[in-house]
Formats: structure tokens, C-alpha cells, sequence
């Protein structure tokens, strides 16, 4: 591993070891913030990870850092991974080529939520999200149990290391 990749890993494993719970509940926290990130409700993202957090028992501070995995950088290739997705899901219907500006799509929906325009939600909203919401599902299956699995294999491989230590001493 690259010394920047390893010095990072190892900080976000200290930042995990800090927060209070048992590894089930941080690791299933954290699964929920990074599952997160694959739904299309952007600006929701930490309430829906907090509300699944609670809902799993999960630690809900995990769970905002989780949602670190959506960012500026990885939100184009989530985006169009599940808009696809979805339309694959969907059939016939949504295989239709569609040029998507997810710029647009954005400034679209805020319009759309603030004026109460169900209209132009239907027309111009409902056509993109509604592949979204689809396609994100096995995102978020898969982005939750890859995430869970691995984070509680860690904490639990820290925590026994640490019991080791203190029986040595």
C-alpha cells in the first residue's frame, strides 16, 4: 500500500476506534452513511443515514461520517451507475436514450420542492428519479454489507488485539 494510502486508512480506523459502541454498532453506522450515498436524495443524506442508523442500532455519528462516501468526486459515477441501473430494471420503457444534465436535474427538483410544482416535477423530475431510486437499490444492499463486514472484522480484529495487550501487561 502507498505510504498517503496507508496513513490514511490507518487515521479513518483511529477516527472509527473512538466512537462509542460496540463494532456492530459503528461498523453498521458507518454502512448506513455509505449506503446512503448511493440513494438520489442529495442534501437528505445525513437525516436518512441518522434515521437508518437508529434503525439498525447503528452509531449515528458513523453514520454522518459514512456519508462521506458520497462526495463531488464519486456523486457523477453514483449518479449515472444507478440511473442505468434503474432503467435496466425498468424494462423498455426507460431504455430510451436520455440525455441526462444532472445540473439541470438538480436546479429542476429545488424549483420543482419550493414552489410546490407537481407539474413540472412529473414532467421533468419524476423521468430521472424514479430510474434513481430503482437502480440504487442493489448500490445501497451491496455498499451496506461490503461496508458492515469489513468495518466489524476490523474493530473486532482491533478490540481482541487490545484485550491481548492488557492481558500481557
Amino acid at each position: 500500500m502507498a505510504p498517503k494510502i496507508k496513513r490514511l486508512w490507518s487515521r479513518i480506523v483511529l477516527k472509527l476506534r473512538k466512537l462509542k459502541g460496540s463494532p456492530h454498532s459503528v461498523a453498521a453506522g458507518l454502512a448506513c452513511g455509505v449506503a446512503i450515498s448511493f440513494t438520489p436524495f442529495v442534501g437528505l443524506h445525513f437525516v436518512l443515514a441518522a434515521l437508518t442508523a437508529l434503525a439498525t442500532r447503528g452509531n449515528v455519528l458513523a453514520s454522518a461520517l459514512g456519508t462521506a462516501a458520497g462526495n463531488p468526486w464519486t456523486f457523477p459515477f453514483i449518479w449515472i451507475s444507478v440511473f442505468y441501473t434503474g432503467r435496466v430494471f425498468l424494462g423498455e420503457e426507460y431504455a430510451g436514450h436520455v440525455h441526462i444534465d444532472f445540473l439541470h436535474f438538480f436546479e429542476e427538483s429545488m424549483r420543482a420542492l419550493m414552489t410546490f410544482d407537481f407539474s413540472l416535477f412529473f414532467r421533468e423530475i419524476w423521468p430521472i428519479l424514479w430510474p434513481m431510486m430503482v437502480g440504487c437499490i442493489p448500490y445501497y444492499i451491496v455498499a451496506w454489507l461490503v461496508t458492515y463486514y469489513l468495518c466489524r472484522g476490523i474493530l473486532e480484529d482491533i478490540s481482541r488485539r487490545g484485550a491481548k495487550r492488557k492481558e500481557k501487561l
